[in-house]
């Protein structure tokens, strides 16, 4: 009899310091389909319902209130009683959701040579990027774009060898993108980190070698091998 009582006594508080423990472990609202979502729907406060999340972390890119959803697109289909999360949902904005706005494109290329300020990159911040190729044997540099945004940072794979290079997502506009995946493709790219506050743009020339240690460097067409006046041009100061 005092066995069974003892064992009682056990258990009974036993069950009690688990009810405490459940008890503490934090509950924080989350936005759940009210129905099955197809691709494409239109969110309205009608379509979403508040739920419970008892997770001991919160649910990655998940809603906590219902207006934080409203006029958002569902690109990929949710189930009913399922949370609705950034990953699901896109806004014409790009301001949620895969952050890509109406009209804008995301393009990753190779950043070649910006190892060293890679660990600088973080999603959100502003580069130029500058085009490297040779044409005739002789290196050309020309800087393409400027103030461009950084969507996501990929560094090189520790076993990927020396000559390979991260790979970076920017957001352009769809001309821009055709350039870069030319430029990419073709030569070399370089990224340069710009001052977050900074977002002036200045028109750059092309440049060349001999541009660059010519004496004149600054006279005639920025970026071009000056050329040697024709044989009418000499005649033509001799008269």
């Amino acid at each position: 009899m005092a066995a069974a009582v003892a064992t009682g006594i056990f258990y009974g508080l036993f069950g009690s310091k688990l009810r405490d423990i459940s008890s503490g472990i934090p509950r924080s609202p989350i936005v759940v389909a009210a129905h099955n979502l197809e691709r494409g729907a239109v969110l309205t406060v009608r379509d979403v319902k508040l739920s419970t999340w008892s997770g001991s972390e919160l649910l990655k890119g998940g809603y906590t209130s219902l207006d934080q959803i409203a006029g958002k697109t569902v690109f990929n289909p949710i189930l009913e009683n399922e949370p609705v999360t950034e990953a699901r949902v896109a806004s014409a904005g790009g301001t949620q959701g895969m952050g890509i706005a109406s009209g804008m494109r995301a393009i990753s290329v190779h950043a070649a040579d910006s190892t060293g300020v890679l660990s600088l990159y973080r999603p959100g911040y502003r580069v130029d990027v500058q085009a490297e190729t040779e044409q005739g044997g002789e290196p050309r540099l020309r800087t393409l774009l400027q103030n461009i945004e950084v969507l996501a940072i990929h560094p090189v794979e520790p076993n990927a060898g020396r000559t390979a290079s991260p790979v970076v997502t920017l957001l352009v506009t769809p001309a821009a993108a055709d350039r870069l995946g030319l430029a990419d493709s073709a030569g070399r790219l370089r990224l340069l980190l710009r001052n977050p506050l900074d977002e002036g743009q200045t028109t750059l020339p092309g440049l060349n070698m001999a541009y660059l240690f010519s004496e004149a460097n600054g006279r005639g067409e920025p970026g071009v091998t000056p050329r040697a006046p024709s044989v009418r041009t000499q005649l033509r100061s001799r008269r």
